[in-house]
């Protein structure tokens, strides 16, 4: 998988997952905001890394949108 935040995007903040499939995930709550072509596996996969390395997503969120 591979973990994205996007320069130009827009709030809330979150993080786009690129696997097999897609998704976009909300940092701060945790939740699945899409979900496209990716198994509900390797969404909650995902959740659980963003959860354990909330600060750095959200720092890097922070350093990009301010």
């Amino acid at each position: 998988m591979r973990f994205v935040i996007y320069t130009a995007d827009h709030e809330p903040p979150h993080a786009h997952v690129i696997g097999e499939g897609e998704a976009r995930i909300d940092i701060v709550e945790l939740k699945v905001i899409t979900q496209g072509g990716m198994s509900d596996r390797d969404v909650r996969r995902a959740v659980d890394i963003i959860e354990e390395n909330r600060q750095l997503f959200l720092d890097m969120w922070r350093k990009y949108h301010g």
